[in-house]
């Protein structure tokens, strides 16, 4: 599947250039009409400066010019083809199909029109939309080959695999076993679990190049899936044997005893890789990070992972990125305080290693010592001045220290570093909103939400935070339920979210409904939470049942001994 997006990208590059190039600038002052009715110099003028401004990285002024473009000639598929290009740079694929959609009803069988409107569904997981539109791409153009494998590798990712078979088949055909169609072929076979033509397919391949790692794998690939590991084994211990050095046949070798989960086997290799200096430095990082990721592996198997990391380490001691690998397995691990500490070391041994410091404010987050990650936040934030994350973590260490000055003073800063990036502002003015909040300044903090919830009315998170504090405060408690229904119906199984909807509903008044979602969040098996048992608690008691609501304030003060407050809560249930 990488091939056909590599396929996708090759055809819209090509796209944009011949769509960037084939418009000849007009700058006559001649009023030409043709026979189609449009003054023909005047949307040239426009059309050229709409992509002139396109290249030097004005979008939104090409679009403007794009749409003066189409006034004039509604008839321009170029135009709305441009139009789509720019929209889907900024990630708004909806309106880019629009635009795309209009260039094609004025011209069906333009090629860079389907295979851009297929890389638009791919994008959005519509494999029978994107395989409809190659099927169309290679009707028109049945010579052109690469469709056709396009085509063939996206029925066999759609469980297409008779129509992907005929396909590559007649590739084999024509051409005889090669590395294009007869891999994707063994793929297909492989899917449709006809291991047999796999196997003779694969066999064909490894006789005539019996080294290459890929045809291996394949033939590894097929004994696997047919039960038979030993063989898939035997197949990766004789290209080992032949290879020894090799790296590409090493990483290989990890990748299927991860797999296999056969990780003994995987840490008696892993040393060859790591002392093998042949084996590029990025692939030896990519396979632990790739390790640390494995729950099982760290469960079972946590001293071996982290004595090959040390080893890592010490093959590469002046480095910024590999020291940084058992932090981050400590992490996996639940081994904070020695996740802290060794981060610590390498932020003292190397006190410009941005990513260390990073790491180390990260963690200290996820401990809550805010006071620590005030006091490293500072430092970090100082020397590294120009990182967002830095004084956002900065801000929040202080702000959970009520040192509210500094952290408006943070997220100023931050503000400035976000400059256009959408998600980075948004996290400035929900930190903001929190920070005036906390301060008692509710109305800056509805305001600042005002402000976020306009500027992108999609992130959960900020929606989710407004509707909670708007319940607190018992204001506009039924936009506050419309907002806080929204995000659980995006996210239904996010009990963050849920305990907010819960809350909204009994300041709404509806105890029923807010029981019932307090029952679904405490019954979903996620470790328990005070806010939940606290939450639970008051809509107990505003059911009188008051040896109930007790029960759950006690749990709650069980779970965090600051809330304290809730003592008199239980003394004053049903007074």
């Amino acid at each position: 599947m990488r091939k056909l997006f590599y396929q996708i990208i090759v055809f819209v590059c090509a796209a944009l250039i011949i769509g960037s190039c084939n418009k000849k600038s007009v700058t006559s002052s001649v009023k030409i009409i043709d026979d189609r009715g449009y003054d023909m110099a005047k949307f040239n003028y426009v059309y050229v400066e709409a992509i002139k401004q396109k290249l030097m990285g004005n979008g939104g002024d090409a679009l403007k010019l794009l749409e003066n473009a189409v006034i004039i000639n509604p008839k321009s598929d170029a135009a709305y083809y441009q139009m789509a290009q720019i929209v889907s740079s900024g990630g708004d694929l909806s309106n880019a199909k629009k635009f795309l959609k209009k260039a094609l009803i004025i011209d069906e069988r333009n090629v860079w029109y389907l295979m851009m409107m297929a890389g638009f569904y791919y994008q959005e997981q519509q494999l029978d939309s994107a395989i409809f539109s190659y099927e169309t791409a290679v009707k028109y153009f049945p010579e052109a080959e690469d469709l056709q494998l396009t085509l063939g590798n996206l029925y066999t990712e759609n469980k297409n695999y008779d129509k992907a078979i005929r396909i590559f088949d007649s590739f084999d055909s024509k051409y005889g076993v090669n590395e294009n169609s007869t891999v994707s072929l063994i793929r297909t076979l492989i899917g449709a679990e006809k291991y047999e033509q796999a196997l003779e397919k694969a066999r064909l391949l490894i006789r005539e190049n019996p080294d290459v790692v890929l045809y291996n794998g394949l033939l590894a690939e097929i004994y696997s899936q047919k039960g038979e590991s030993e063989k898939a084994k035997e197949v990766y211990n004789d290209l080992l044997e032949r290879n020894p050095d090799n790296p590409q046949v090493q990483l290989a070798i990890c990748d299927f005893l991860i797999n296999e989960k056969n990780y003994q086997e995987l840490f008696f290799l892993l040393n060859n890789v790591i002392l093998n200096n042949n084996v590029r430095r990025e692939d030896k990082i990519t396979l632990f990070a790739r390790l640390i990721e494995l729950p099982d592996l760290i469960q079972k198997n946590s001293n071996e992972l982290l004595i090959a990391v040390m080893v890592f380490e010490a093959n590469y001691k002046n480095d910024d990125i590999v020291p940084l690998l058992r932090p981050e397995a400590l992490i996996k691990m639940g081994k904070l305080d020695e996740a802290e500490s060794r981060l610590e070391e390498i932020v003292k041994i190397n006190p410009d290693n941005y990513y260390a410091y990073e790491k180390l404010l990260l963690v200290l987050n996820q401990k809550r010592d805010f006071k620590s990650l005030m006091v490293r936040g500072e430092e970090c934030a100082t020397r590294f001045n120009r990182s967002f994350l830095a004084k956002i973590l900065y801000a929040n260490g202080a702000m959970e220290c009520k040192s509210y000055d500094i952290a408006l003073e943070e997220i100023r800063k931050a503000e400035i570093l976000a400059g256009d990036n959408k998600g980075f502002m948004t996290q400035v003015l929900t930190m903001r909103a929190d920070v005036y909040y906390r301060m008692k300044d509710y109305a800056k903090a509805f305001e600042t939400f005002e402000i976020a919830v306009k500027s992108d009315g999609e992130d959960l998170t900020v929606i989710n935070n407004y509707a909670y504090y708007l319940a607190e405060q018992n204001q506009n408690l039924k936009e506050a339920e419309i907002m806080a229904k929204k995000v659980i119906e995006i996210e239904k199984n996010n009990n963050t979210y849920l305990d907010t909807y819960a809350w909204v509903l009994y300041k709404r008044g509806k105890l029923k409904e807010a029981a019932r979602v307090m029952e679904q969040i405490i019954n979903s098996g996620q470790a328990p939470d005070a806010e939940w048992f606290e939450h639970y608690g008051f809509i107990q008691a505003k059911q009188h049942n008051c040896t109930k609501a007790a029960d759950s304030w006690n749990y709650a003060i069980q779970l965090d001994s600051t809330k304290i407050h809730l003592r008199e809560e239980i003394n004053n249930c049903g007074k």
